[in-house]
């Protein structure tokens, strides 16, 4: 009687430790997607992010700024004697 019990306990035993297995595996595959995800969404952020880096030192650039100054703002640089010059 004790061999059929002690055999029971451990064939049981062994059916909860393979349901566990299992059960961590397919926690393991869920957190693997998530992952994949998520590096994806970091690669098109940074796809993203630099694009607005180039976008901005083009808005940024000097001569971008002049042709801004000059064409919408009517803006030109002064001249020799317009320029004032105080010193303390």
């Amino acid at each position: 009687m004790n061999r059929y019990f002690l055999l029971a306990v451990l064939v049981l035993a062994n059916v909860a430790t393979a349901l566990l297995i299992v059960r961590d595996r397919h926690d393991h595959r869920q957190a693997f997607v998530e992952l994949s995800k998520l590096e994806k969404a970091r690669d098109a952020l940074n796809i993203e992010f630099g694009r607005l880096q180039l976008e901005q030192a083009t808005w940024a650039e000097s001569n971008r700024v002049d042709q801004v100054a000059r064409t919408r703002l009517g803006m030109e640089f002064p001249r020799t004697e317009d320029v004032v010059v105080l010193r303390r």
